[in-house]
């Protein structure tokens, strides 16, 4: 069984930034992709940033140019470097990765941009 564990989440001022980490534990051969989401309040999960095995990126609209999502295969770690934060950027994000035959996800990490 694959774990995931979120850590990086916390308060931050709007124009702030913030970077998440998520590392993953378990019998882990390879892992296809990896990917944030997040969820704010009355809202439903949305992604954020996808990367796949050979580093090809996708991200929401809302955070182009401004989130950049990164992984090191060799630790199965996948980070998101949130810069120009806006209030609208707060919610619960979730770490999930993803391959053949299983897929995780992590447990949540609280992000609030408030002034």
């Amino acid at each position: 069984q694959v774990q995931l564990v979120e850590s990086g989440g916390g308060l931050v001022q709007p124009g702030g930034s913030l970077r998440l980490s998520c590392v993953a534990s378990g019998i882990i051969v390879s892992i296809n992709v990896m990917a944030w989401y997040r969820q704010a309040p009355g809202k439903e999960r949305e992604l954020v940033a996808i990367i796949g095995s050979g580093g090809i990126t996708k991200y929401a609209d809302s955070v182009k140019g401004r989130f950049t999502i990164s992984r090191d295969n060799a630790k199965n770690t996948v980070d998101l470097q949130m810069n120009s934060l806006k209030p609208e950027d707060t919610g619960v994000y979730y770490c999930y990765m993803a391959a053949g035959g299983w897929n995780s996800w992590g447990q949540g990490i609280q992000v609030t941009v408030s002034s």
